[in-house]
């Protein structure tokens, strides 16, 4: 097809290379102005992908162009796309738009633009911006990209704290979604965005302190997520409902909400094969895990900020710490819940550390004698020291050696006086008193047949009360043990 009229010399070099496909190199460096033997108009450009030029027979057409200066807007939304679009080192002065496109192979290496419009583009290819700086917005709901998004490298600037720097839902991204060593100020939406090749934003920086910095509610990410080697979240992570049937990665990352009253993370009601949090620093902000279900979690207590929301989590494996420094870790909560501490003596109980076990079960209850009332807190108090909430039963026993031991020196030394003549009474014997006056049934029948006397008087109504408390004790510790638990699993 012959070139149309009023076409200066870069853009009929450009006409000529479409049917081969050749690139069209106007300079080795993106123009800083409207050079003339660089301007190309995007006219043109949209003309050439929606079929104005001929591809020649056994070559494969393109546009590959670099160092131009494109003036005008590439407007292709709704049209079909049978040709790669390959824009390097080029300065972008309007948005392209390519809405409800249906498109071939985009490439946008290292150019400039004032913003992507990809609203509901089918891309048989991939779509990249790598290595470009834009300063507004990168928009891509309901987008479909075949071949990958890729980002590496790029800087996007929104135009405003209100804005979104990259905006999608239901973004569908086959292959792979690759956003490395990029600067984004602003926030990026994922929700609901399905990536069936993985998402990797290694040593990527967000930032939008004290606003949402990430916002993937919804997303699944088929294989690794890797916010790790560097990935900095100046702003909110919220990755709430997500789906990850790999490893979610925080490895040597920095969490920062920008405000230590907002969330760093939001990862409640989540599945993951594996959890990786392990950031470079401690997190800078709340973190939520509630009702997730993660497979195997490992994390670090120098990484654990003061507020960790842990209630209705699950998981089949813990790695990073030690027995102690899980109890901090599910007692971070500044609400009492008992599932956590459930949940950790189950794993606890089935990796074979019962007596771990019994001491997060300890710990629970101490926990919660926080919420009793006075009176609750006193018997919570006695049931702890007497007989550890019948998890520890031989505390009971180590106070009735004692108090019988104590008895029996009282009383050795201060015999009681018989009821009736001696020659009708059984011998006396301190120890047998001591345990008649403990054990609340008269099984001696000595307790019946001595009354103690002067101040060993008050000693026999200690011990008596004494024996009533820690049979209580016992009897209501061991019922609260015995008691099939709700919360563990």
């Amino acid at each position: 097809m012959p070139q149309p009229p009023g076409l200066n010399d870069a853009e009929r070099r450009l006409w000529a290379a479409f049917p081969t496909g050749d690139t069209v190199v106007l300079g080795d460096d993106r123009p800083a102005g409207p050079l003339p033997d660089r301007i190309v108009r995007a006219e043109i450009i949209t003309r050439l992908l929606l079929g104005a030029q001929d591809p020649s027979p056994g070559a494969v057409a393109a546009v590959r162009l670099r160092g131009a200066y494109v003036m005008g807007r590439m407007d292709i939304s709704g049209g079909s796309v049978a040709y790669e679009l390959r824009l390097e080192d080029c300065r972008i002065v309007e948005e392209p738009d390519f809405s409800n496109a249906g498109t071939r192979e985009l490439r946008f290496s290292r150019c400039w633009m004032p913003g992507f419009d990809g609203g509901g583009l089918h891309a048989d290819g991939y779509l990249s911006l790598s290595g470009s700086q834009i300063e507004g917005e990168v928009r891509l709901p309901r987008a479909q990209l075949g071949g990958g998004l890729r980002m590496n490298g790029t800087t996007i600037t929104a135009s405003g704290p209100e804005k979104w720097a990259l905006f999608s839902g239901g973004l569908v991204v086959e292959v792979g979604t690759f956003i490395r060593d990029a600067h984004i100020t602003g926030g990026v939406r994922f929700v609901g965005a399905r990536m069936n090749g993985g998402l990797f934003m290694e040593r990527t920086t967000l930032t939008n302190p004290g606003r949402l910095a990430l916002d993937a509610m919804n997303m699944v990410v088929e294989d690794a997520a890797e916010f790790s080697n560097g990935f900095t979240a100046l702003g909110t992570v919220r990755l709430r409902s997500g789906r990850f049937s790999g490893i979610l990665s925080f490895s040597r990352a920095r969490l920062d909400s920008g405000d230590p009253a907002r969330m760093a993370l939001h990862a409640s009601h989540i599945q993951a094969d594996e959890l990786l949090l392990w950031p470079e620093e401690r997190i800078k902000g709340r973190v939520s895990l509630s009702y997730s279900r993660i497979d195997l979690l490992q994390d670090h207590p120098s990484i654990w900020p003061d507020e960790l929301y842990l209630n209705g989590m699950t998981y089949e494996t813990l790695r990073g710490a030690e027995f102690k420094d899980r109890l901090s870790w599910v007692s971070r909560d500044k609400e009492f819940h008992l599932q956590p501490y459930e949940q950790l003596a189950a794993w606890y109980h089935g990796i074979g550390h019962d007596d771990l076990a019994r001491k997060v079960q300890l710990a629970k209850l101490r926990a919660r004698r926080r919420r009793l009332n006075p009176v609750g807190k006193a018997w919570n108090h006695l049931l702890d020291w007497t007989v550890g909430f019948g998890y520890r039963p031989w505390l009971a026993f180590a106070w009735f050696a004692a108090l019988l031991a104590l008895g029996t020196t009282v009383f050795s030394i201060e015999n009681p006086r018989p009821v009736k003549p001696r020659d009708e009474l059984p011998a006396f014997h301190a120890l047998i008193y001591t345990l008649d006056l403990l054990i609340p049934l008269d099984t001696f029948g000595q307790q019946l047949s001595y009354d103690a006397v002067n101040w060993s008087r008050w000693v026999a109504y200690g011990l008596v009360t004494t024996g009533w408390v820690l049979a209580t004790a016992l009897i209501a510790g061991t019922a609260r043990v015995l008691r099939p638990s709700t919360g563990a699993r």
